[in-house]
């Protein structure tokens, strides 16, 4: 049928918000409504003539309004098709159900704030909505059904539009967000029982099965070249402090590569307890400082390695101010802008480079209880997100000279972001910035000879900088190039059958060295 004239509608709502203008519209058009118990009491209210759904089914809400809707009269309304049913839907005194108006209980609202009263949280878990709207959805030729309050005007537009008819077509987009929205409330319910810790008995860290739901696509141009199509979507409600919550202030649409630099960018930046930036290019750090204020901490991050630097992401972890802004602009060409906030002074400014994405995310840190995600073809691999506390009272001296306060410093810099830098990952720092980043190498001597090789580049003196790995080092021979270059400290996990020889050859050079029992490897 490519247009259906709607005689009935069931409306059932737990969220009564523009119940009133729907009611009008569908009076408007003669359509009879049926309801349940809270809703049909609203429409009363609104002089809406409503029928119970108790009183049609001639059986009552019972067991305290777990059981309303489930009955053959309701479910052979919305299932019957009235090309072949209609004989069947007359004998037993069914009529057709031609609209449904339903939205479910609050189960992940009530989840969030009652995560410990599990009676309330099962109590929650709707049955009887989704099971109508799934029958509604599946007869989608001859039923209309909503799931989203803010498709009410639609329905009501179709109707005064077609006189009282609804559009194939609008049924169809209907029913998809029908079978999507079931899938996404399954999918949370689903969650909860597979990772819930409420029974006696332990349960294993990671769930039997994990259900992940992404909203919202937007259709980026292209992905990370330009032969590729791409799409970004959300966490249905992702968590603080995760790129996802940005608000764009201003600047073009972000790209994939924008989306995935930036992520880095704002996860490295808000590991750092100073003032600091972080200038992220092609996934990887290539210039990270912290100071006493933002400015000075830029200009260091910078001066590591302008050449990349260039059309990189910026990220700081406080308040933009107008100064900074002009310093920026005056410096460099960027893409995008990532800090907690901004003042309206520097947004003015930032606004003579409309093109430039500026994003504010007022949240730093991200719950250290979620899961980090990676995509592999056929599957799904899971692991805790890298968020430990690397602080240095847990760093262990292994040789006979120790770092000053300044190396520590340093070092402690260093290490913090290693785990940003794609493995094998060599960090150099000194005075409080990076001058040297070696990133992404098969081998961990190639990182380090890289990570020399920039700061050369950039005349920094490596004379006492500090040196972090992010694994071991299987053999001496790192150890020996980085004295020859005047490191003169180094931070690394430890743990390589090798680790006396490696110590003995820091000795020889005067080097110190901490161990931290803890590799950061970024793949």
């Amino acid at each position: 049928m490519a247009y259906i004239r709607p005689l009935n509608a069931i409306i059932s709502l737990s969220d009564k918000s523009g119940l009133s203008e729907l009611s009008e519209g569908l009076m408007r058009h003669g359509i009879n409504i049926f309801s349940t118990g809270g809703t049909a009491a609203v429409l009363k209210n609104l002089d809406c003539p409503v029928t119970d759904i108790s009183t049609y089914t001639k059986s009552p809400e019972i067991m305290n309004g777990r059981l309303k809707t489930l009955h053959p009269k309701i479910h052979g309304g919305l299932l019957g098709r009235r090309d072949k049913d209609n004989a069947v839907m007359l004998e037993n005194e069914i009529e057709g159900i031609d609209l449904l108006f339903v939205n479910f209980y609050p189960f992940e609202r009530v989840l969030e704030q009652h995560s410990e009263d599990f009676e309330k949280i099962i109590e929650s878990i709707d049955i009887g909505g989704p099971a109508m709207v799934r029958s509604a959805a599946k007869n989608f030729s001859s039923v209309g059904v909503v799931v989203d309050t803010n498709d009410y005007e639609l329905i009501v537009e179709q109707l005064d539009k077609n006189s009282g008819k609804i559009s194939f077509e609008t049924r169809l987009y209907l029913a998809k967000k029908a079978f999507t929205h079931i899938s996404r409330y399954d999918a949370a319910i689903s969650n909860f029982f597979s990772s819930a810790n409420w029974r006696e008995e332990s349960l294993e860290e990671f769930p039997e099965t994990i259900t992940v739901q992404h909203v919202d696509g937007l259709i980026m141009r292209y992905g990370e070249n330009p032969h590729q199509k791409a799409c970004f979507y959300k966490e249905k409600n992702p968590p603080e402090g995760s790129i996802s919550k940005a608000r764009k202030k201003q600047g073009k649409d972000l790209s994939f590569n924008n989306i995935s630099d930036s992520d880095v960018a704002w996860a490295c930046v808000s590991a750092l307890l100073k003032p600091a930036c972080v200038i992220v290019k092609h996934g990887n750090p290539c210039g990270v400082a912290q100071s006493s204020d933002l400015v000075s901490s830029y200009r260091m991050a910078y001066s590591t390695d302008p050449s990349s630097a260039f059309g990189g992401i910026i990220s700081f972890n406080r308040r933009v101010n107008e100064d900074l802004a002009k310093v920026l602009l005056e410096q460099q060409f960027l893409e995008v802008l990532l800090a907690p906030s901004f003042s309206e002074e520097a947004l003015a400014v930032l606004a003579t480079k409309e093109n430039v994405r500026v994003l504010e995310l007022p949240a730093l840190v991200l719950d250290r209880k979620l899961l980090d995600y990676r995509k592999v073809a056929g599957g799904l691999l899971v692991q805790e997100l890298d968020q430990s506390e690397d602080l240095a009272k847990n760093f262990k001296l292994v040789t006979n000279i120790a770092p000053s306060d300044s190396q520590h410093e340093d070092l402690s810099l260093a290490w913090n972001v290693s785990k940003f830098v794609k493995s094998n990952a060599i960090v150099l720092t000194n005075g409080g910035m990076t001058y040297g980043i070696g990133a992404g190498q098969t081998s961990r001597v190639m990182s380090l000879r890289v990570a020399i090789i920039k700061a050369a580049d950039e005349g920094l003196s490596l004379k006492s900088s500090c040196l972090a790995s992010d694994a071991f080092f299987p053999f001496r021979d790192s150890v020996d190039i980085a004295a020859k270059a005047g490191i003169g400290a180094i931070i690394q996990p430890g743990g390589s059958l090798r680790d006396e020889e490696v110590i003995s050859a820091a000795n020889d050079a005067g080097i110190a060295m901490l161990f931290t029992g803890k590799r950061h490897f970024r793949h």
